[in-house]
C-alpha cells in the first residue's frame, strides 16, 4: 500500500453519455437536439446515438409533433424514488392515510428540490380532485398553497431567482401577484397564520399547506390538504386545524423544538 487511493475504473461512455441526462435535468424545458449536444459538448450525431439507447431506456422521450428531447417517465422514477428515501419524506408519509381519511380532504407531500416546491407523495379521498396536479409537479410559489410555505420559510436567496421569474410570467398571464410588495403580504400572512390558503390556483379547487420543521428549525416538507370549493370551504376550519396538528406531530417526530429555535 502507498497510502494514495487507487481510482476505481468505470464506464466512460456512460459517462460521457450522462452529460446529456445532466443538461436535460438542468434545462428549463425540451431542448433542440443541436442545442443539447452543444451543452453536452459532443458532436450531434454522437449525442444523437446517446439519446437513441436513453429513449430504449425511458430516461430521455422525444416530443412526436416538435422533436423535442426531455427527459423521460424513467428519469421522472428515479427522481422520485431518490426523493422518497429522503429521511423526512420517510416518517411524514406514515402520516398521509390518517389525515386523509380524518378531513376526507386529498393530501400531499411535497419537497424543495432543484426546480422548486415538487410533489413526491400522494394521496387521494374517496372523492378525488380532478385536477392536472400529479407526482413531480412542480408548485408555483407565488400562487399554490404548497409553493407559498417554501416561498414564507425559505430564505430569500433560495426562492429570488424563482419569484422574479414567476412574477415576470404572471404579468403575461395576467395572473396575480405581480410585484414583489404583493408577494412580501402574503409571506408575511403565511407566517402570521402558520399556513398557506388558495382558492383561485386550480379552478373549483382550493388548498391549504402547512410546514414541516426539522431538527434545525429549516422547512423541509409542505404538507397539502386539496379538495372542492363547496365542501372544502364548509370545513376549512377542522381541515386547517387537523393540517397543522399533524404538520406539528411530524416536525417534533424530526426533532423540532421551537422553543429551542426561538431561544
Amino acid at each position: 500500500m502507498t497510502g494514495k487511493v487507487r481510482e476505481q475504473q468505470g464506464v466512460q461512455s456512460i459517462e460521457v453519455g450522462g452529460r446529456l441526462l445532466e443538461c436535460l435535468a438542468a434545462a428549463k424545458g425540451p431542448m433542440m437536439l443541436k442545442e443539447l449536444a452543444q451543452a453536452a459538448d459532443m458532436p450531434a450525431p454522437q449525442a444523437h446515438r446517446y439519446l437513441v439507447s436513453f429513449m430504449r431506456m425511458g430516461l430521455v422521450e422525444q416530443h412526436a409533433e416538435t422533436g423535442l428531447y426531455d427527459l423521460g417517465a424513467f428519469a421522472l422514477q428515479l427522481g422520485l424514488s431518490a426523493l422518497g428515501r429522503i429521511e423526512p419524506v420517510t416518517i411524514a408519509t406514515a402520516y398521509l392515510a390518517d389525515l386523509s381519511r380524518e378531513i376526507q380532504q386529498t393530501v400531499a407531500l411535497a419537497v424543495w428540490a432543484n426546480h422548486g416546491a415538487t410533489m413526491v407523495r400522494w394521496v387521494s379521498a374517496d372523492t378525488p380532485v380532478s385536477a392536472t396536479l400529479r407526482l413531480g409537479s412542480v408548485m408555483p410559489l407565488t400562487r399554490s398553497a404548497t409553493g407559498g410555505v417554501f416561498l414564507a420559510y425559505l430564505s430569500r436567496s433560495a426562492t429570488s431567482r424563482l419569484v422574479r421569474q414567476e412574477l415576470a410570467e404572471n404579468v403575461r398571464n395576467q395572473l396575480t401577484p405581480t410585484t414583489a410588495a404583493e408577494v412580501d403580504e402574503w409571506i408575511e400572512r403565511i407566517r402570521r397564520r402558520g399556513y398557506a390558503y388558495v382558492a383561485d390556483f386550480i379552478p373549483g379547487v382550493e388548498g391549504a399547506s402547512a410546514p414541516v420543521f426539522d431538527h434545525s428549525g429549516d422547512v423541509v416538507l409542505a404538507l397539502t390538504a386539496l379538495g372542492y370549493n363547496k365542501p372544502f370551504q364548509a370545513k376549512s376550519q377542522q381541515i386547517v386545524a387537523a393540517l397543522k396538528r399533524t404538520a406539528s406531530t411530524i416536525s417534533q417526530r424530526l426533532g423540532y423544538d421551537k422553543d429551542r429555535i426561538s431561544a
